[in-house]
């Protein structure tokens, strides 16, 4: 019952509902499209591992981050009835594909519908934090996709700190090694591949009853003795829809972040995806989603006490994935 409501996702990619704080003025999260899988060998460096000092395989996910460009600040202001949009600043000249996702207001400066311009000097009662409102640009990778997704990044610092990073970025690209580092943990939010309708033994994991048992072998069995509420309780595994699911995985270890895409990109490209154009991410095991699915990644909210480093790798397999 940890996934009660088992609910598919409304939306194509992960939604983030808490953010962890920093007193770092830069974004707290990136996104990114999934590749698939290789495996390396690296040098183990973690403290307390039992081979230490020694050269073990390591299964990684490839991530390709294009950098994402920031469209406009979202003032918001704490309330006592939750966070409140006070304000909103929008771009000078946003990026043509931005009009396949949302209408873009013509008016510019205080006029604008969406909001004020950014102030020279905001009052400290204006707003409270900042968010940087962003989108992808999935045209510059060999996926087939021009609309773009948009999400909201949160800021670290102090709220004077996050105004001036957020107007010195406002209608700029934000990298991948801006927001992150090699070595570190972090947090991947994605959703999980679609199943379709499955039976309660695959959707529930419930044992097979036994062969000689009445009218069914696969279904959850008796429904107990507590039954006069005259319908079966939604406690019990039943057959439905699976898969498509928010999930959220702590402390991921990011292995690498490289640039150089000839490095990892495999002979004859992934399966299901092509090859690597943009900078990308090697995380280790793996990550929840299909390919060319939006990957989010956050700092970890649950940090671990002693930190881990970039290990150094000795071997990239860039052999086919395709069984050639």
């Amino acid at each position: 019952m940890q996934f009660w409501p088992r609910v598919r996702s409304r939306s194509s990619y992960a939604r983030i509902r808490n953010w962890p704080l920093s007193k770092e003025a830069r974004p707290l999260g990136f996104a990114g499209y999934k590749v698939g899988m290789t495996h390396l060998l690296i040098n183990d460096n973690r403290q307390h591992s039992l081979t230490k000092g020694t050269e073990i395989f390591c299964p990684v996910t490839i991530v390709e981050c294009p950098p994402l460009k920031a469209d406009s600040i979202m003032f918001y202001k704490n309330t006592q009835n939750g966070i409140k949009l006070v304000s909103q600043s929008f771009a000078d000249s946003p990026d043509k594909e931005l009009e396949r996702k949302i209408t873009i207001p013509k008016k510019k400066g205080k006029d604008a519908g969406a909001g004020e311009r950014v102030p020279e000097r905001a009052p400290p009662t204006h707003f409270d934090f900042i968010r940087l409102l962003c989108h992808t640009q999935p045209k510059l990778t060999i996926i087939g996709k021009k609309k773009p997704e948009m999400f909201e990044l949160a800021l670290g610092g102090s709220k004077e700190q996050q105004l001036a990073y957020a107007k010195e970025r406002l209608g700029k690209e934000i990298s991948v090694s801006e927001v992150f580092r090699e070595g570190q943990n972090m947090d991947v939010h994605s959703l999980t591949k679609g199943k379709g309708f499955q039976g309660p033994v695959r959707r529930f994991g419930v044992q097979l009853r036994h062969h000689k048992s009445e009218k069914s072998r696969r279904n959850p069995g008796s429904l107990g003795a507590w039954n006069s509420q005259g319908h079966i309780m939604w406690r019990v595994a039943h057959a439905g829809k699976m898969g498509r699911h928010l999930r959220t995985e702590y402390n991921k270890w990011l292995v690498k972040i490289g640039n150089k895409s000839e490095e990892i990109n495999a002979k004859g490209g992934f399966v299901h995806y092509g090859i690597v154009k943009n900078p990308y991410l090697l995380v280790k095991g793996s990550v929840g989603g299909s390919q060319k699915g939006l990957i989010r990644f956050t700092d970890p909210a649950r940090p671990k006490k002693s930190a881990d480093e970039a290990p150094q790798i000795t071997y990239v397999s860039v052999e086919s994935k395709q069984g050639r």
